[in-house]
């Protein structure tokens, strides 16, 4: 994206993968919730999101070592201007699909297509961008843009590539459990609906002598065992079922693993750090609702959330609170007074950033650790007076019309319900009417993504070089678009105007600056209760699986484990 590759070209494998590894035996996985799709590219359904990758590959793949950086995969070469109009792709003879068919320029041309019109409105909008798609012969293929985008030449390397003739196009948006058809190292080998699904490798996979896959993919099969709750999916760990879990729970992470196998040695704990933001976890306010549209009324509702009391009673004090949507790394705002780059920025839009958070001294609301903190209470109060809402008998009402402040917080796991109902006895003292609904994966999914709730909990991922999907995340445009990511509502000038401006930043002091200032005002909007991270991954796993010592930036990758004897 910016500057140079770490890796020289002719590099010969991954820093965080062992080229050596062996190779066979089976990894057994878990995951928390359902599936009824085995497409991960549409809205509709809930699909496994290890297909991609997996079973199907992009024309390049992205290093989780570089901020962002693609290597040779389908493509062997790339070429682009200076001013990045246009990516050209010379596509590596050998591809192949995983029926053996040869996988050709015809095959780039029609995914594009596809994705563009049937994708997610992600894809939609990406690769809307790109004026003609042309394939001047069976191994090239050149995207020209509408106009010029240092990020989509990199956008365009990570589109997953279809076979022309066995993807139905009128039916691809549609949910099926008919795998598509891919030219990755697994195939899917067999599907229970909801349950689990089992990958085995392809032996004639065309790309497994490349660099950049020498030491991945080393097991002969994976099995994804899907649990409803996170006590089962414990449980399957604990008797051996399942290899590795990455731990979310620091209560469980702290008592839950005294258990023989652990004592014995044959299970280990460790703790990973990594280099990368870390995820913005937050209780979100769907700002399309009348309740959530005035901030104050959102200001008062992130003052009643007591992190030092949940911290140290549910959480053993193991959580750090989250601050910035770029928390952890040089891209956030919280800690750093706003530079002459930033306030430049910002100055056409007064009063998008509050004085705390322009200054730098921003942290969200600290109590006194006690669930009963007074004058968090007499702030928020104070606020939602200011908003039009009163005290009477114990219940806070709307002055004028006398309706009762009530709203209901959507979950999906139990220790998303657990934690929901802790703040809702917070909320009670305020005379709030917290209504706690868990609902499974597939309503769930169905609801968030056509914005049909009042709250619900949300992490957004980020990377080192936040890009085009921050306007998918919060772009006003992505407001009106359901399947989109921006939850909350936002449709604020000043973050389009933020977004705008790193995408086309050309130097490293101005793309920072203006990543730093989206922050800001995301911040300053008070759009979503900030929740909590840990300090890097917890990952737990029997001794049977074995894992490079070297870690890469975003953290170990499964896809770089092995089987300690193969087998």
């Amino acid at each position: 994206m910016r500057g140079a590759p770490d890796l020289a070209p002719d590099f010969t494998a991954l820093p965080y993968a062992n080229p050596d590894a062996p190779q066979g035996g089976r990894l057994t996985l878990s995951l928390l919730g359902t599936f009824d799709s085995l497409n991960p590219f549409i809205v509709k359904g809930s699909a496994p999101l290890f297909l991609r990758g997996s079973v199907t590959e992009s024309l390049m793949a992205r290093s989780l070592d570089e901020p962002f950086t693609l290597y040779p995969l389908i493509a062997r070469t790339v070429s682009t201007d200076a001013a990045r109009s246009y990516v050209e792709f010379e596509l590596d003879p050998a591809a192949r699909f995983s029926d053996g068919s040869p996988l050709t320029s015809a095959d780039v041309i029609f995914s594009f297509a596809l994705m563009r019109d049937a994708g997610r409105p992600n894809h939609r909008l990406y690769y809307g961008k790109v004026a003609r798609a042309e394939a001047p012969d069976a191994h090239r293929v050149r995207f020209t843009f509408t106009e010029p985008d240092p990020e989509l030449p990199l956008i365009m390397g990570l589109l997953p590539v279809f076979s022309q003739t066995a993807t139905e196009r009128e039916r691809f948006e549609e949910t099926s459990l008919t795998p598509l058809l891919g030219s990755g190292p697994y195939r899917v080998a067999q599907v229970n609906a909801g349950a689990t699904v089992t990958l085995t490798r392809n032996p004639d996979y065309w790309g497994r002598n490349l660099a950049f896959n020498r030491g991945l993919y080393n097991f002969e099969r994976l099995d994804y065992i899907y649990f409803r709750d996170a006590n089962s999916e414990f449980e399957a760990f604990r008797k051996g079922l399942v290899d590795a879990r990455f731990e979310g729970d620091p209560g469980r992470w702290e008592t839950g693993y005294d258990f023989p196998a652990v004592r014995s040695g044959e299970v280990v704990k460790e703790m990973i750090p990594t280099g990368t933001p870390k995820p913005y976890s937050a209780f979100v306010f769907n700002t399309r609702r009348p309740l959530f549209a005035d901030i104050r009324v959102r200001q008062a509702l992130i003052e009643l959330f007591d992190f030092e009391w949940l911290d140290r009673n549910f959480y053993h004090g193991l959580y750090r609170r989250t601050a910035s949507f770029f928390e952890g790394s040089e891209l956030a705002s919280t800690g750093r007074s706003a530079d002459a780059r930033e306030r430049a920025l910002l100055a056409p839009f007064p009063g998008s950033v509050v004085p705390d958070v322009l200054a730098g001294t921003y942290r969200p609301p600290v109590s006194d650790g006690s669930g009963r903190d007074r004058t968090r209470l007499k702030g928020a109060l104070g606020l939602l007076e200011a908003a039009g809402f009163v005290l009477r008998k114990g219940a806070l009402v709307e002055a004028a019309s006398g309706r009762p402040f009530a709203f209901e917080l959507m979950v999906v796991t139990r220790d998303q319900e657990r934690l929901a109902l802790a703040w809702q006895a917070q909320l009670k003292r305020a005379g709030i009417s917290l209504a706690v609904r868990i609902v499974d994966a597939v309503q769930f999914d169905a609801r968030r993504g056509a914005f049909d709730f009042d709250m619900i909990p949300y992490a957004w991922g980020q990377s080192l070089s936040p890009g085009n999907e921050q306007a998918f995340y919060f772009g006003s445009a992505a407001a009106d678009t359901p399947g989109t990511r921006n939850y909350m509502g936002v449709k604020s000038p000043a973050v389009d105007a933020a977004i705008a401006a790193l995408l086309a930043a050309r130097e490293e002091e101005d793309y920072i600056a203006a990543v730093r200032a989206l922050d800001r005002v995301l911040i300053s909007g008070a759009y979503a209760v900030p929740l909590f991270h840990t300090p890097g991954q917890w990952l737990a796993r029997w001794t049977r699986i074995e894992r490079p010592k070297r870690a890469a930036l975003y953290g170990t990758l499964p896809d770089t484990w092995w089987h300690a004897d193969g087998r």
